[in-house]
Order: C-alpha cells, then sequence, then structure tokens
C-alpha cells in the first residue's frame, strides 16, 4: 500500500527543548488517523514539519511521494491550529482565491464556494468582510478553505478547538464523508474521545515520543476489561454481597450505578453472573477502557498512577484544558 505520509528518525528541537524525537510515522493513503497527546506533546511541531513549515534537525520526512509538502501543496488541505484569515477580505473572494491557489477554479467556482457556505450553515455570508464573522464563524471559513479543493491529503491541527457543539457534530461529519470520498485525513488533538469517535488508527505521542501507534480496533482488542457498570433493578439494593464476591476488587457509585472492578484475571462472564445471581439487575455490561485510560497507563508506566497524578493527566485532555506552547521557532 502507498503511504500518503512517511516519516523516519525525525527529531525538532527549539535551544535546550527536544519538541520531537526520532519520531517515525507512516500513514497510509485513504486511512484515517488521530494524532493525539496533552497540549505540549509535540503533535504541533509534527505536524508543521510535514508541512515544511518547520524542517527537522534530522531525519526524513515525504508526502503524496514527494520529498516535501512543497511540492504535493495543491493536492493538500491544511487547517493550521492557529487561525488566520485575510480579515479585510470578503467571504466569497477569500474562498475563492485560497481555492485557486490550490489548482481548483474554473467557471464553477463560485457555485462551488455558495455550496460550501450553506453545508456549514453560512449562507448569507459570501458578501461580508471576514473580520465581521464571528470567531466560530471565522473557523467554519477556514475549515471550507481546506476542504474546497478536494484534497487527497487532509491534515487538521485541533481542527475541533472553539467549536460548539452544533459546529463539532458537523465537522466531524464532514471528516467523515472526505474520508469516505477516498481523502487520506490526519488530525491532532488532545481531546482523546474526539479521536475515539472518528479514527481508524492511533498514533498517541506524549513529550515529543511516539508511545503508541496502532488501530483502534487493536488498542481495544489489547485491553483487558476489568470494570464492570451494573443498575439494580431496585434503586435502594444493598450491594454488600457483591463487594464479598470473589474477584470483586472495589464497588463505587456513579452516575446513578456502580462501577465494579474486578481483580486481575478474572473471568469476567462468571464475575458478570454471580453479580446478577447476587442483586436483580437492570443493566450489567463491561465498561470499555478509554484511549484517556490507556494514555494514563502508558504514560504512568508498570508503577500505576496515584489518583492525583491521574486526575492531573487527565485534565490534560479535556476540551477545555487552555493551550500550552510546544516551543517557540
Amino acid at each position: 500500500m502507498a503511504h500518503a505520509i512517511d516519516l523516519r528518525g525525525v527529531t525538532k528541537t527549539f535551544g535546550a527543548k527536544v519538541a520531537v524525537r526520532e519520531l517515525d510515522l507512516t500513514v497510509p493513503e485513504g486511512a484515517l488517523y488521530g494524532l493525539i497527546g496533552p497540549n505540549g506533546a509535540g503533535k504541533t511541531t509534527t505536524i508543521r514539519m510535514i508541512m515544511s513549515i518547520l524542517f527537522p534537525d534530522s531525519g526524513a520526512i515525504s508526502v503524496l511521494g514527494q520529498r516535501s509538502a512543497l511540492e504535493a501543496k495543491q493536492r493538500i488541505g491544511y487547517l493550521p491550529e492557529e487561525r488566520g484569515l485575510y480579515k479585510k477580505m470578503r467571504v466569497g473572494s477569500f474562498l475563492r482565491y485560497m481555492a485557486r491557489l490550490k489548482g481548483y477554479s474554473g467557471p464553477g467556482l463560485a457555485a462551488r464556494v455558495s455550496e460550501w457556505l450553506a453545508r456549514l450553515d453560512l449562507a448569507g455570508v459570501e458578501g461580508m468582510r471576514c473580520e465581521g464573522l464571528s470567531k466560530g464563524m471565522q473557523q467554519k471559513v477556514q475549515i471550507i478553505a481546506a476542504l474546497i479543493h478536494g484534497p487527497d491529503l487532509l491534515i487538521l491541527d485541533e481542527p475541533f478547538s472553539g467549536l460548539d457543539p452544533v459546529s463539532t457534530r458537523l465537522l466531524r461529519e464532514l471528516i467523515q464523508q472526505e474520508h469516505r470520498r477516498g481523502a487520506t485525513v490526519i488530525f491532532s488533538t488532545h481531546v482523546m474521545v474526539q479521536a475515539e469517535q472518528l479514527c481508524d488508527h492511533i498514533v498517541m505521542i506524549n513529550d515529543g515520543r511516539k508511545v503508541l501507534d496502532e488501530s483502534l480496533q487493536g488498542i481495544r482488542g489489547k485491553l483487558d476489561a476489568r470494570s464492570l457498570v451494573f443498575e439494580p433493578l431496585a434503586p435502594s439494593a444493598d450491594l454488600g454481597l457483591v463487594r464479598t464476591l470473589p474477584g470483586v476488587r472495589q464497588v463505587v457509585q456513579a452516575d446513578g450505578a456502580y462501577e465494579i472492578s474486578l481483580d486481575e484475571g478474572t473471568d469476567v462472564a462468571r464475575a458478570m453472573h454471580q453479580i446478577v445471581g447476587a442483586v436483580p439487575a437492570a443493566r450489567v455490561e463491561i465498561k470499555r477502557p478509554t484511549l484517556e485510560d490507556v494514555f494514563v497507563e502508558i504514560v504512568t508506566g508498570p508503577r500505576g498512577a496515584s489518583a492525583v497524578e491521574a486526575e492531573e493527566l487527565r485534565a490534560s485532555l479535556r476540551p477545555d484544558r487552555p493551550a500550552r506552547a510546544e516551543a517557540a521557532p
């Protein structure tokens, strides 16, 4: 299978700070990859090197079979983390200009601009100046600029940042549509649930190092599910008997139900049968570990994490977490 992106031993430093360290990354054509990790992990630096905005200190990069993104720029759609528009330009003029830069022109361009604006609920703003739009509307215009020429490779850096829930869902649907069209998509995010909802494959970076590179299905298959979500038939049911069952390590009430943690090596199916036998259940199901759980486990290693450390790590992966600069180029 041909590769859309290929990085070999890529390292980038800013003074004493190593932003990316000996990174190997291969993204096949037609894939949908999530580049995930907390703010400051090295995701944006990696994307900027792929885009030839920055150049590595060492290592090799190829994009769409070319030695750099500059040689394939008309086939790439890019949404940078730091948003920017030509604020004095009118929206329609800006989008037509961006499309022409990417080699898309012709008599159908004006209709294509109008169509894209309508798709993102921006019908009627074509004649407005970009500076007159709200921040959310400006972000949508920049998303259109990245997609309007039908790129073979779509690179999105924290694309959901600052979007309201409705716009987030709309962008998620657009990404899925572009992927179905045949585009290779790679996007970065520090909010791991976004990657879980969208991606075929996960690349996790922490402190400039790649710590995970695997399909989402493969990650889930390797995880040992050792927690159950249990909702008793009677809300006032006493779960004291459940706590005494063999293999049950902990029972904690959460969100109107109970999370039951099992000892390592416990037969999950048998434990579920015993729990239902002890207390009649309205619902009992396996709680699948999330990418957030995987991140905490990988970063803390065999020693495990204290409750405080685990909460700090999880906080770094939340949507409202303030951005932390990786380094200044």
